[in-house]
C-alpha cells in the first residue's frame, strides 16, 4: 500500500484503510473506540488491548513497535499523514518475535520522498473534528519533513467514549552518492474513552447503551530513531538503525466486583468470606455504604523505556554466474517496564451504571486482588540471514533463517509477592525456504515453508497460574512457566496479470493457500472464580489456521474495481480442558468450577471464517470521482465458547460510499458515508457474569433482570464526514 491508499478520500483512519485494501484482514473491537481496534490477519492479531495474545510483528522505519509490555500495538501513535508505504508480509521469520502470523512494515515519509505543503480539515458525525498539516522539502543534500495531526471524536456510544488524539512526526535527513542518514521523532499524547462490550439484552433496547463506566486510557509516546544506509560498492551495502522509545500508559476501568457483605453484614468480604483489606484472617473493612450497589474502579499504569538497534549487510554479487541477493543482520531490543495496579471499591449509580470510588482499596491476595508494583526487563536478540538465488531467469529460490534469544525477568517491587519474581529464557532458530517460478511472462507460481516463534510476554508470564487468576489486563499474581509458541507455515499459490493497454484494461489477480500449525499456542482463559475480567494465560497445545486467499484488481479507462476473498479455518488440534465460567454450556465439577472439554477440530472463537471485500471507483470527470466499498465478514464463535455450542456472532455486511472533487489544482473537497444502510452488527462477542450487582445493604440486585450471558461490542451506525484539502 502507498500513501495514496491512506487518503481521507477513502477512509477516516489507518486501520480502515488497511482493512479496505488487504486480503485476509478484518477488524475486531474490544474497546468500543475507533482508534483502538484489533487487526486480524489470517486469524492472528495485532491489538492495542493488554492481555490479547499477539501474533503479528509491526515495524515503523525498521523498529519493532510492539510494546515491550504485552507486545501490544498502539495504532493511535502512528501519524497517518506521514505514512509513505505499508507492506504486509506473511511467511518470513526474519521479522523476529511475534511474526508467527506475519509482519506489517510501515515506512514513513521524509523530505526526499515528499516535497510541498498540505493542510487538511475534516469532520462529521458524532462530533468528529480532525486536522492535519504536513510539509517536506530538500535543499541540495539536506531534507526535512514534518507532520502534525489532531483529532477529537465524541463517540457514538452513551456517556464517555470520546477521544482526543495529538501526534506528530519529524524527520531530518542528509545524503550523498553513497550514504543516507536520517533522524526522526514520533510523539503522541492521546486520551481514549472505552466502553467495551454490552449485554445483548441492553443492546436490544438501546443500540448505544454501555455497561458500567468510566473506562479511559491515557497514552503518551516519545520515539527517536536514527537510520543509516551506505553503499560500499555496487554490490555491498549497509543498513542500520538505533532507537529510543519512551511509552506511558494509564488505564481506568469501572467494573462490577466480587465484593459483598460478609456473613456478618457489618463488614465487607471478597471470595470465600475473605476480608477485602489485608491478608486472609485480617481485619475486615466496615460496611458503611448503606444500600449502595457495589463495583470497583481498576487502575493500572505501565511506564516503559526501550532501546535497541539493527545492523544489516546486503550483497548482490553474482554467484556461479547467476544473480544472487544476500541479506544478513543482527538486532537487539531491550525494554524496562514499571507496572502498577490497584483496585478501589466503588459504588454504582443505578441510573447510568457509573462507578464512583470510595477510597477503600481492595487488598486480598488469596482472592486474586492486591496492589501490584512490578519491574519487568526484557532483552530480545536476533541474528538472521537470507539468500535469494536465481537458478534460472525464471526460477528463484530463497533460503535462510533467524535465531531468536529472549530474556525476560520479573521482579516484585512491593516486597510481598515473591511468586512474581522470575527469570525466563527462550531461544530458537527459525528456518525459511521458498521459491518462485515464472511460468509465463504474466503468470508466476510461488511456494514456501517457514517457522517463527513467539516468547511469552512479561504480562503473560506474570499471569499464568489458574489458582491465582489476574484481572485482565490489570493484575499480576503468580508465575508458573509458559512455553514459547512455535508456528510452522506452508504457503503456495499463483499470481498474474492480463492486459497491458487502455483498450483492454489491466487485470491483476492472485490465488493462494496457507497452512499454519502452532505448537504450544498461548490463549487467555477465564478464571474459574467466575468474576468478570478475571483470567489467566495457558498453553493450549496445537492450533491450526489454514485457508484460501483470492484477489482481483481491474483497471480500465475511468474505472477501477477490486475484489478479494479469504477463507480461514481456525481450529484446536489438541484435546484440552479449559475453565469456562459464565458459559451456559459449561460442565461443573465436584468443586463447583465450570469447565469445557475442547476436542481436536473445535473452532477457535473470535475468528470469522469468511471475509469478502469489493469496491469500485469511477472518474465521472477529470475532477470528480465517486466510489463504493463492500465489506462482508462471516460469523464467528463467541469468545470463550471454545466447544462451539452457543449461537455465533452473526455475519454482517457494510457498504461505504466516498467522493472527491478537485476544485482547483491545489484545493480538493471530499466526503464519505460509512455504513450507508445503517446496519446493526456486532464486532466482538463474549460471555459475562449475569445476576446483576450486589447491594451493600441487601437490596435486590441491580440489573438482575439480565439473564442472557452474551455481551457484544456493537458496530458504528451510519456516519457521514466531509473535508477539504489544500496543497501548495
Amino acid at each position: 500500500m502507498t500513501s495514496a491508499d491512506f487518503s481521507r478520500n477513502y477512509s477516516t483512519n489507518f486501520l480502515d484503510s488497511v482493512n479496505r485494501k488487504l486480503p485476509g484482514v478484518t477488524l475486531t473491537d474490544q474497546t468500543g473506540n475507533p482508534f483502538q481496534r484489533n487487526l486480524d490477519y489470517r486469524g492472528f492479531v495485532a491489538s492495542p488491548v493488554q492481555g490479547t495474545p499477539q501474533g503479528i510483528a509491526v515495524y515503523q522505519n525498521g523498529v519493532r513497535i510492539n510494546e515491550s509490555w504485552g507486545d501490544v500495538v498502539n495504532w493511535d501513535f502512528i501519524p497517518e499523514k506521514a505514512i509513505d508505504r505499508v507492506s504486509l508480509v506473511p511467511n518470513n521469520p526474519v521479522f523476529g518475535l511475534n511474526a508467527i502470523g506475519g509482519a506489517l512494515s510501515i515506512q514513513m515519509k521524509n523530505g526526499f520522498t515528499y516535497q510541498g505543503v498540505e493542510g487538511e480539515v475534516f469532520g462529521g458525525s458524532y462530533g468528529r473534528v480532525q486536522g492535519s498539516v504536513q510539509a517536506g522539502g530538500q535543499k541540495d543534500n539536506i531534507s526535512a519533513y514534518a507532520a502534525f495531526e489532531s483529532a477529537y471524536d465524541r463517540g457514538w456510544r452513551d456517556y464517555a467514549n470520546s477521544s482526543h488524539v495529538n501526534r506528530m512526526y519529524v524527520d531530518i535527513g542528509a545524503r550523498n552518492d553513497d550514504t543516507e542518514f536520517h533522524v526522526n521523532f514520533t510523539g503522541a499524547s492521546n486520551l481514549l474513552g472505552n466502553v467495551a462490550a454490552t449485554p445483548v439484552e441492553m443492546l436490544n433496547q438501546r443500540w448505544s447503551s454501555v455497561y458500567t463506566w468510566p473506562q479511559s486510557t491515557m497514552l503518551q509516546l516519545a520515539f527517536v530513531n536514527a537510520t543509516l544506509s551506505h553503499n560500499f560498492s555496487d554490490t555491498w551495502s549497509f543498513q542500520g538503525n538505533a532507537y529510543f522509545r519512551g511509552f506511558r500508559q494509564t488505564h481506568v476501568d469501572g467494573n462490577g466486583t466480587d465484593v459483598a457483605p460478609c456473613d456478618d453484614p457489618t463488614s465487607l468480604c471478597i471470595g470465600d468470606g475473605l476480608p477485602i483489606f489485608g491478608p486472609a484472617g485480617g481485619p475486615s473493612v466496615p460496611n458503611t455504604l448503606g444500600n449502595a450497589f457495589l463495583g470497583e474502579v481498576d487502575r493500572n499504569s505501565a511506564a516503559t523505556n526501550s532501546y535497541g538497534g539493527t545492523a544489516q549487510l546486503t550483497n548482490s554479487d553474482r554467484l556461479f554466474g547467476h544473480d544472487n541477493h544476500v541479506v544478513m543482520g543482527v538486532s537487539v531490543d531491550h525494554g524496562d517496564t514499571k507496572f502498577t495496579a490497584t483496585s478501589e471499591l466503588g459504588t454504582i449509580d443505578p441510573n447510568n451504571l457509573f462507578v464512583t470510588g470510595t477510597g477503600v482499596f481492595i487488598n486480598q491476595p488469596d482472592a486474586g486482588l492486591s496492589p501490584v508494583d512490578l519491574r519487568a526487563t526484557n532483552t530480545y536478540t536476533g541474528v538472521y540471514l537470507t539468500d535469494t538465488f536465481d537458478v534460472t531467469n525464471r526460477f528463484s529460490v530463497t533460503a535462510g533463517g533467524r535465531f531468536n534469544y529472549a530474556q525476560i525477568d520479573l521482579q516484585d517491587q512491593t516486597g510481598t509477592n515473591d511468586l512474581l519474581n522470575s527469570s525466563n529464557r527462550f531461544q530458537r532458530f527459525n528456518p525459511v525456504i521458498g521459491g518462485t517460478f515464472k511460468i509465463t511472462s504474466n503468470l508466476t507460481a510461488y511456494a514456501g515453508y517457514s517457522e517463527a516463534n513467539r516468547a511469552p510476554t512479561p504480562l503473560e508470564l506474570g499471569c499464568s497460574d489458574p489458582n491465582h487468576p489476574c484481572m485482565i489486563d490489570s493484575f499480576l499474581v503468580a508465575d508458573p512457566p509458559l512455553k514459547q509458541v512455535v508456528a510452522h507455515t506452508v504457503e503456495a499459490g499463483l499470481r498474474g496479470s492480463w492486459g497491458r493497454d487502455a483498450r483492454t484494461g489491466v487485470l491483476s489477480w492472485g490465488l493462494g493457500v496457507f497452512h499454519t500449525l502452532s505448537d504450544d499456542d498461548i490463549i487467555q482463559v477465564t478464571s474459574a472464580l467466575g468474576v468478570n475480567n478475571f483470567g489467566f494465560f495457558q498453553n493450549a497445545g496445537q492450533t491450526l489456521r489454514q485457508g484460501i486467499e483470492a484477489k482481483l484488481d481491474y483497471r480500465i479507462d475511468r474505472w477501477n474495481a477490486y475484489a478479494n476473498y479469504t477463507y480461514v479455518d481456525a481450529t484446536y488440534r489438541s484435546a484440552i480442558t479449559l475453565s469456562s465460567p459464565n458459559n451456559p454450556n459449561a460442565l461443573t465439577n465436584d468443586a463447583g468450577a465450570q469447565f469445557v472439554n475442547v476436542t481436536p477440530g473445535d473452532h477457535i472463537p473470535g475468528i470469522p471464517a469468511h471475509r469478502f471485500k469489493a469496491g469500485v471507483d469511477y472518474n465521472v470527470t477529470d475532477a470528480w470521482k465517486v466510489g463504493a466499498d463492500l465489506n462482508v465478514v462471516g460469523s464467528q464463535w463467541i469468545i470463550h465458547d471454545d466447544t462451539n455450542q452457543s449461537p455465533k456472532v452473526p455475519a454482517y455486511s457494510v457498504v461505504n460510499l466516498h467522493t472527491s472533487y478537485q476544485v482547483t489544482k491545489n484545493i480538493e473537497i471530499f466526503g464519505l458515508i460509512n455504513n450507508v444502510f445503517n446496519q446493526h452488527y456486532y464486532l466482538h462477542g463474549a460471555f459475562y457474569q449475569t445476576g446483576g450487582f450486589t447491594s451493600a445493604g441487601g437490596l435486590p440486585n441491580l440489573m438482575a433482570q439480565l439473564s442472557d450471558p452474551r455481551t457484544f461490542v456493537p458496530g458504528m451506525p451510519l456516519a457521514a464526514y466531509a473535508g477539504i484539502r489544500a496543497k501548495f
